[in-house]
């Protein structure tokens, strides 16, 4: 009997910073081979980190990512803090979970509504979803300029935001300037609650694999900027023990680097990853939220990752609300740095997952090294493992609604803004 065979290819990304694709082979009913191919061109930001001030890098790793520059800021200062010693507390700290609120109510947002809703809804983008429910992502508009704004106000620009600095702020705002902001934030909180509501009316596949969930834990709160680096598995550890733990590794079939634990393979990162180790940190408010909208812990289907992402839209409101009723302007924007030779390391979590820096100073404060690991590529690995276990459920499925599928099994990361866009091209080899 004659073997049958076909090749599931999509050539690239549309709307990316960078390339990428899928190829996925099927003979005979099973699925042979998997290969989800990332070309990220040379970017070269650790190499011109050597030889610049530490105090150039928080605004030099900004630039990485417009979607999340405060991530590389907030990981960068951290790690340069770490390596001279400096502890940032009481308000410059609270200000610095402020400036992420900003980030995961912007980003989280974007991913929400503008790139994996149309997937749900049967769209093939958020413009011609507006057509039909014009409401619904006017809503989502409003709600990410709240977010741009908490960052320019911190930041001085929404965009690659200039404030943030080794041991603070250049600038911190008044009372007053963050008051200001309250009443847009109330009303995010019930847009948010809304947001939980609309994505848990969504349908999901029956899809749930065992992953190591990688994340941030704080006893305290729901960890942004500090705390160990735990895991569902018993990995706890603390930041700087990271390279002793995880390793990055080259594949043949794409130019971007995958993680894996050392001894063991690839792990999960990102809201899943955080939901379910740090549930008990979110609010009463989050946490009831969540369970209303039938998430349970733990949490293991990849596509429910758009209703966490909305329960951890309503946190982020919530605890900015928090820390702008409570605050006092501080003395000072920054505490004193004293630069030295040393090693530092820092770690924060992103909104697509934990985001590792880790920097090597000479005495003079220039940098002699720099690593740093994004939580894209973290998560490569267990996206190529998700395909080869999802695609056997569909594999009579049509290859159109097939590769539909397999395009939201990768948005369900939101690997990186790029990799949330629509493929451009389907190529389907038959022998």
């Amino acid at each position: 009997m004659k073997s049958k065979s076909k090749t599931i290819k999509v050539d690239a990304l549309a709307r990316v910073e960078g390339e990428g694709g899928i190829y996925i082979k099927v003979k005979d009913d099973r699925v042979v081979d998997v290969k989800l191919n990332i070309f990220e061109p040379p970017r070269f930001f650790e190499a011109f980190l050597m030889g610049r001030s530490y105090k150039e890098v928080p605004d030099i790793v900004a630039r990485i990512c417009g979607i999340c520059p405060i991530a590389y800021q907030m990981s960068s200062v951290h790690a340069l803090e770490n390596a001279f010693g400096v502890k940032v507390e009481g308000q410059l700290r609270e200000l610095r979970r402020l400036f992420y609120c900003g980030e995961w109510i912007e980003s989280h947002v974007l991913h929400v509504y503008m790139l994996h809703a149309p997937d749900f809804l049967g769209y093939e983008d958020v413009l011609l979803l507006a057509k039909d429910y014009p409401a619904v992502v006017e809503r989502a508009l409003r709600m990410k300029k709240i977010g741009n704004e908490i960052v320019a106000l911190m930041g001085g620009r929404s965009v690659h935001p200039v404030s943030a600095c080794v041991g603070g702020f250049y600038k911190v705002p008044t009372r007053k300037e963050l008051l200001a902001l309250v009443p847009d934030l109330e009303w995010a909180k019930e847009a948010a609650l809304e947001t939980i509501k609309l994505t848990a009316s969504f349908t999901f596949p029956d899809f749930e694999p065992e992953y190591e969930y990688v994340a941030l834990h704080h006893p305290d709160e729901y960890a942004f900027n500090e705390g160990r680096i735990v895991s569902n598995k018993g990995l706890d550890i603390a930041i700087n023990e990271y390279n002793d733990c995880f390793m990055e590794l080259h594949v043949p079939h794409s130019t971007s680097l995958h993680s894996k634990i050392k001894q063991r393979d690839a792990y999960s990162v990102g809201p899943l990853a955080r939901f379910n180790i740090n549930f008990a940190q979110l609010t009463p408010l989050s946490q009831q939220a969540a369970t209303e909208a039938g998430l349970t812990i733990p949490c293991k289907n990849p596509f429910k990752s758009i209703i966490v992402r909305s329960v951890e839209t309503l946190y982020a409101i919530e605890e900015a609300l928090r820390i702008i009723n409570q605050y006092q302007m501080p003395d000072q924007a920054s505490v004193p740095v004293k630069p030295h030779a040393g090693v530092g390391h820092g770690c924060t979590e992103a909104p697509r997952g934990i985001l590792y820096h880790r920097y090597r100073v000479g005495d003079d404060g220039l940098i002699v090294e720099a690593k740093i690991v994004p939580p894209t590529s973290q998560n490569q690995r267990i996206i190529e493992r998700d395909l080869w276990q999802f695609v056997p459920q569909m594999i009579n499925a049509p290859t159109s609604e097939l590769t539909w599928k397999c395009e939201q099994v990768v948005r369900n990361y939101d690997p990186c803004i790029s990799c949330s866009c629509h493929f451009l091209k389907l190529h389907i080899d038959k022998e």
